[in-house]
C-alpha cells in the first residue's frame, strides 16, 4: 500500500523533478561514547528549503523510513531517539515528519564493548516539497574509542517527547480488527493536539485517530487492521501512544486496561 501511496505521489509531480543530490545532504555523524559502552550516534538529513521528510509513524499521507543495518558488525542493536516531529497538512491530508531538517540521534550496542563497531547502514526514505521522491542513502563508519560530544546531537536529544504515564484503553473488536480508545490525564498541550498510536506489530494498519478533549483527559479513538482483516490479541505493553503539539511531544509506553 506504501509503495502505491509513493507512485501515486511521484507521478502527480512534474515532469522537470529535481534529483535527490538537489534536494538532500545526508551524513553520519560518529558522536561519543557513553558510560554503559554504548555510542550515541546520529545521522543529520539536511533538505532544500520547504522540503520535508517523515517520523517513524508517518501518517496517511507519509512515507515510513527503512532501516537496514546488516552490514554491520559487533552491532547488537540500535536504538532511534525521534525528536518531536511536526504535524504537516497539505491538500487536506495529514503528514508527520520534518521541514528542512532531521537530526536522528542513534543509540548503537555493541555485541562485544571491548571491540569497534562498524555500522554499514543503507536507508529508504520518502522526501517531499510539490512532488515526492524516494531516496536511497548509504552510510559506513567506525565507531571507537570515546569519542566527543556534538551539539547537533545534544540538541535532538533535547528536543525528543516528555515520557508520561497517563493512558489507560479500552479495546474492543470489530469486524476486521481491533477499536482502542485511550483516555490520557493531560493537561492541555497547545493549540492543536494530535494523537499517534503505534503498535509492536508494523504490518498492523494504524487508522488516523479521532480525538476530543473532556477538561484535562484527552480521549482518543483508533483503529487497528491487521492484514488477515480479523480480531487479534493485541500486546497492550507494547502500544506507544504519543501527543504531538505544536512545539513538543508527550509519548506514553503501554495502554493497560481502564
Amino acid at each position: 500500500m506504501i509503495k502505491h501511496a509513493l507512485l501515486a505521489l511521484m507521478l502527480a509531480g512534474p515532469a522537470c523533478a529535481q534529483s535527490q543530490d538537489e534536494v538532500l545532504h545526508a551524513s553520519l555523524l560518529p558522536g561519543w561514547r557513553q558510560p554503559d559502552g554504548h555510542y550515541m550516534a546520529a545521522l543529520d538529513l539536511h533538505l532544500a528549503p520547504q522540503w520535508k521528510t517523515y517520523w517513524r509513524a508517518p501518517g496517511e499521507a507519509g512515507i515510513p523510513p527503512v532501516f537496514d543495518w546488516s552490514g554491520s558488525q559487533n552491532l547488537k542493536s540500535v536504538q532511534f531517539h525521534w525528536p518531536s516531529p511536526h504535524v504537516i497538512t497539505l491538500n487536506g491530508m495529514m503528514s508527520i515528519g520534518y521541514l528542512d531538517e532531521l537530526v536522528l540521534p542513534v543509540e548503537v550496542v555493541p555485541v562485544d564493548p571491548a571491540k569497534p563497531v562498524t555500522l554499514v547502514l543503507k536507508m529508504d526514505l520518502g522526501i517531499c516539497h510539490d512532488i515526492c521522491m524516494p531516496a536511497h542513502l548509504a552510510f559506513s563508519a567506525d565507531l571507537a574509542g570515546a569519542g566527543q560530544s556534538d551539539a547537533r546531537i545534544t540538541g535532538a536529544l533535547d528536543a525528543g517527547p516528555r515520557m508520561a504515564k497517563a493512558a489507560h484503553c479500552t479495546v474492543e473488536p470489530i469486524k476486521d480488527g481491533l477499536r482502542v480508545t485511550a483516555r490520557i490525564a493531560l493537561p492541555v498541550q497547545g493549540s492543536a493536539e494530535t494523537v499517534v498510536f503505534e503498535t509492536p506489530d508494523p504490518k498492523v494498519w494504524v487508522a488516523e485517530a479521532t480525538t476530543r478533549r473532556e477538561g484535562t483527559v484527552l480521549v482518543s479513538q483508533t483503529d487497528l487492521v491487521p492484514p488477515d482483516g480479523a480480531p487479534f490479541a493485541l500486546d497492550r505493553s507494547g502500544v506507544t501512544v504519543t501527543v504531538l503539539a505544536p512545539d513538543h511531544s508527550v509519548e506514553i509506553r503501554g495502554c493497560p486496561a481502564s
